[in-house]
């Protein structure tokens, strides 16, 4: 198995540094996730979308309950995470007992962690947000009127949980690969980042087709996961120099342990 001889990245970083790889990772991004986020939810862009969404299926939402919509992803997808963060946390307790896997402990403690709290934080702010599913919209046949993000939601519609968007953010959250293999096989990054965003998109675009979900929810979700993914890389690991510097160390000790 190839493991690192050593994460020079682990040391402590001081806190100007830390506030400035946290605000190069973030700045962009952010700008970015809340320029779309205006337009998809304050420029109707939103509501667009799941029209032509619902329109395309005879003005229903057809995939609610298809089996590969609800069983395949929407249930398949959820196991696949959870089966995800076992493998991690047998990694940590193989760690534990193996000193050749105990240089992977920090770095699966951080890529546990972020997943843990990524999706805690979409499942809470659903809960607080109050928001509605388009299913249970008056515009695509449900009974609910549309009550916006910051709109004062009347308390006989009762709770609603549908903002950000949960089983996305499940996917999305998975982005802290991207760092954790910085710290452990930097060449493998952008395969480490590129999947979870064509998975969290694939989930989302099934919830979008199944009436669960609005675009921006899935952004959110995003932007939250991204979010939690930089700042917890911030505080545990200090800023990693060039792929350049940090790649030979790496491949220079392939083949141990194995």
């Amino acid at each position: 198995m190839l493991l690192p001889r050593q994460l020079s990245l682990t040391q402590s970083p001081q806190p100007a540094s830390r506030v400035a790889f946290a605000g190069r990772a973030l700045g962009l991004p952010l700008l970015l996730a809340l320029g779309a986020s205006t337009v998809l939810m304050a420029g109707g862009v939103d509501q667009w979308l799941a029209d032509q969404l619902f329109h395309l299926q005879g003005g229903q939402w057809a995939a609610k309950d298809a089996w590969w919509a609800s069983h395949l992803v929407h249930k398949g997808g959820r196991n696949l995470s959870f089966f995800a963060a076992a493998l991690v946390i047998l990694g940590l307790i193989r760690g534990s007992m193996d000193a050749r896997w105990k240089p992977l402990q920090r770095p699966l403690a951080y890529l546990l962690l972020s997943v843990a709290l990524s999706t805690g934080i979409v499942a809470l702010l659903k809960s607080w947000t109050h928001m509605d599913c388009p299913w249970d919209l008056q515009r695509y046949g449900g009974l609910r009127p549309f009550i916006g993000l910051f709109e004062q939601r009347p308390v006989l519609l009762g709770h609603a949980a549908c903002f950000p968007a949960g089983h996305a953010g499940s996917g999305y959250a998975w982005i802290a690969l991207y760092f954790f293999m910085l710290q452990v096989r930097p060449q493998w990054r952008w395969p480490a980042l590129v999947i979870p965003l064509a998975i969290g998109a694939v989930f989302g675009i099934t919830q979008q087709l199944r009436g669960a979900h609005f675009l921006s929810h899935d952004l959110w979700s995003l932007a939250i996961s991204w979010l939690v993914a930089v700042l917890l890389y911030a505080w545990m690991f200090a800023p990693s120099p060039s792929p350049a510097r940090i790649r030979a160390p790496a491949s220079s000790v392939a083949g141990e342990g194995a």
